[in-house]
């Protein structure tokens, strides 16, 4: 096996005692906090599988709310997060489940406020390493470790080129991009992984676009 850094065998610098429980649930919960785009009101945590059994004991819990507070793997504050989520009046709710999954790191975050929610599932695959593989129902495989636009559209033809010929326009450009739907005619979501942070006027004139409902971005 091949591996492009340091960091894909011992992990990054990370608070806690284990890469996949604490520095992955962290990175899980940050991509959740990125994709909302603001501080929620409520997070509801529901752990399976190894995160379920031991939460509590390997800091997973502190961890993934630390990364719902926007703090890094290494921030010193991780330890403290969930007095500091009380302290910012985020209602924190955690759940043990027993039903079983594919991976056994798996952690599904559900952010809200009065303006909406939104639902990630992601896993903790190792050495700090994530992937996000459901967003608000959507399948889909983001890795966090590069900068990403997510366009919830139209299921229409033109829209997936629309968007791709804005990024070209404002010279994007697109290391990887995946396509899911529900169903023929609904709403479909594009995942498109890019070389660079995406800039708010991006973002605005993706949202002009025909056929797109939403556009959000998670930076590197």
């Amino acid at each position: 096996m091949k591996y492009k850094s340091v960091f894909d065998i011992i992990g990054p610098i990370m608070i806690g005692p284990s890469s996949s429980h604490t520095a992955g649930a962290a990175r899980i919960g940050r991509v959740a906090r990125s994709l909302f785009g603001r501080k929620p009101e409520w997070a509801h945590i529901s752990f399976y599988g190894s995160f379920a059994k031991t939460y509590r004991g390997h800091g997973t819990d502190v961890a993934i709310v630390g990364g719902i507070l926007d703090f890094d793997t290494f921030d010193q504050r991780i330890s403290e997060s969930l007095k500091i989520a009380k302290q910012e009046k985020i209602k924190i709710k955690m759940t043990e489940e027993d039903a079983l999954t594919d991976h056994p790191n798996t952690a599904r975050i559900r952010l809200g406020d009065k303006d909406g929610e939104l639902e990630v599932v992601g896993i903790s695959i190792g050495g700090g390493k994530i992937e996000i593989i459901e967003l608000n129902g959507f399948e889909l495989g983001l890795s966090g470790n590069h900068p990403a636009l997510l366009v919830v559209h139209n299921d229409h033809y033109g829209a997936i080129a629309g968007v791709a010929n804005l990024l070209a326009k404002h010279q994007i450009n697109i290391g990887h991009m995946e396509v899911g739907r529900k169903e023929i005619g609904s709403e479909a979501l594009m995942t498109i992984e890019v070389d660079q942070n995406l800039e708010d006027d991006v973002l605005a004139d993706i949202e002009k676009l025909p056929h797109i409902l939403k556009a959000t971005r998670i930076h590197d």
